[in-house]
């Protein structure tokens, strides 16, 4: 199976964006007679900001992509709300926007309303974690376009959170980052929604079609355990701006993993960053690492090996931001150094420092 077959092709992946962003910026215009700019370009941004006089409205799109396939295998429903949540209210609060409303799509192959109450239930349970309301919504049937694993309804998500960004607030874009300035990391307990075409490959490859059923750790299957949901970080991210923490850069890993996404965020004053205590990858996360045979420099650029999101601050206020964290329950560390020059170097946990990413060649995220 080749990496475009697979879906895992990252470098064509931020070629692909590239494209699309390129072409969206075009209507990046003023408009006579309409109240402000339709966008403003953040370099670097995780998401876009509309600009309305003294009002700037933060806007963000994603769906869970192939991990809705772990829930058709095992029948757990209910998390699938905490990854679409994370996906799109933690690419806003990575440029201090503050989320306020979620809206979301479900395409389905034929509606179950047992299967969607279950969705929508785990939808509010994320919804109320993130703080935001769940303002809108579309169920569509579609019927074999939609397609999946096993007899159950088949469906993809979606969702577009909305944003606000205080009139005193800067729009946090890694502008004010300097060298010498504290990377933290904040913990990830899972893969998040990152990298399933690529963990499913390797599961079927080892085990079989059935491989969801295969027992991991403590009477759970690979199943469940790959279906562990997305920790939410807004909420913290906010009460950090809210008590007057200023925090330069925030880096929410995704896909593209700890080099595409951090380069984002030190771009704009080419920059680079030395990570040498990062938090140590899960234990099932290292098990299918291994598994697959998967390089450390893929598995970085795949998946985030449990660190979820990286913050830039500085060296004097970082102890107090990981205190703030730990009281909110949010395990973080000082997990490195911002420095001039513009390589990103981390250390994978007793293998020589990886210079695995040239930060200012990295592609711009749509």
């Amino acid at each position: 199976m080749s990496r475009a077959q697979s879906g895992l092709d990252i470098d064509l992946g931020n070629e692909s964006s590239r494209i699309a962003f390129e072409w969206a910026k075009k209507t990046f215009i003023n408009r006579e007679g309409m109240p402000g700019s339709p966008a403003m370009d953040i370099d670097g941004g995780f998401a876009n900001v509309l600009q309305f006089g003294d009002l700037r409205v933060g806007v963000s799109s994603d769906g869970i992509g192939t991990k809705i396939e772990l829930a058709e295998r095992t029948g757990i429903y209910d998390t699938l709300g905490f990854d679409l949540t994370a996906m799109v209210v933690d690419d806003l609060v990575a440029n201090g926007i503050e989320p306020v409303s979620l809206s979301n799509i479900l395409d389905v192959d034929y509606l179950d309303p047992q299967v969607i109450d279950r969705l929508m239930h785990g939808l509010h349970d994320a919804a109320r974690v993130a703080r935001v309301a769940v303002s809108g919504g579309e169920i569509a049937e579609l019927g074999p376009r939609i397609s999946g694993f096993g007899e159950s309804m088949h469906f993809n998500w979606c969702a577009t959170a909305i944003g606000v960004l205080p009139k005193e607030s800067p729009v946090i874009d890694g502008s004010k980052i300097h060298a010498g300035n504290h990377v933290l990391a904040l913990r990830s307990q899972g893969f998040r929604s990152n990298g399933y075409s690529k963990i499913r490959a390797i599961m079927e490859a080892r085990f079989g079609r059935m491989w969801h059923e295969i027992p991991w750790e403590g009477g759970t299957t690979w199943g469940q355990v790959l279906l562990t949901s997305c920790r939410i970080y807004t909420p913290a991210m906010v009460d950090l701006f809210r008590a007057g923490f200023r925090i330069k850069g925030l880096a929410h890993i995704t896909g593209g993993g700890i080099p595409d996404n951090m380069a984002r965020v030190l771009r704009p004053r080419r920059l680079g960053a030395v990570l040498d205590h990062l938090f140590e990858p899960p234990p099932f996360m290292k098990t299918l690492q291994r598994l697959g045979e998967v390089s450390e420099e893929v598995a970085y650029r795949l998946w985030n090996m449990g660190n979820g999101m990286l913050a830039v601050v500085s060296a004097e206020e970082s102890s107090d931001i990981v205190q703030a964290l730990a009281e909110m329950n949010y395990e973080a560390k000082v997990a490195g150094k911002v420095t001039t020059e513009p390589v990103l170097e981390f250390d994978t946990k007793g293998l020589v420092p990886q210079r695995l990413h040239h930060v200012v060649a990295g592609a711009p995220g749509q």
